[in-house]
């Protein structure tokens, strides 16, 4: 069963890849941007912005809709 765990590595490694590429964010890496000084990360795009003004006018400019409160994010 060599070759199949070598190929269950595989898989994993090439899955690994993929969702780097696509610049999926998992939630470990949500937390860790948060604890580095970005407070807010916007729901849409996932971008980590220091501040709920900064967040406001990266939603406005960039995103279709009304911006969500300020109390969701705290």
């Amino acid at each position: 069963m060599v070759r199949g765990h070598a190929k269950a590595e595989a898989q994993q490694k090439n899955a690994k890849k993929l969702a780097d590429a696509k610049g999926g964010k998992s939630l470990k890496e949500i937390e860790k941007a948060r604890e580095a000084g970005n407070a807010i990360i916007c729901p849409k795009c996932l971008v980590g912005m220091p501040s709920y003004k900064i967040f406001s006018q990266h939603f406005e400019s960039k995103h279709s809709g009304p911006v969500p409160d300020e109390g969701k994010f705290r």
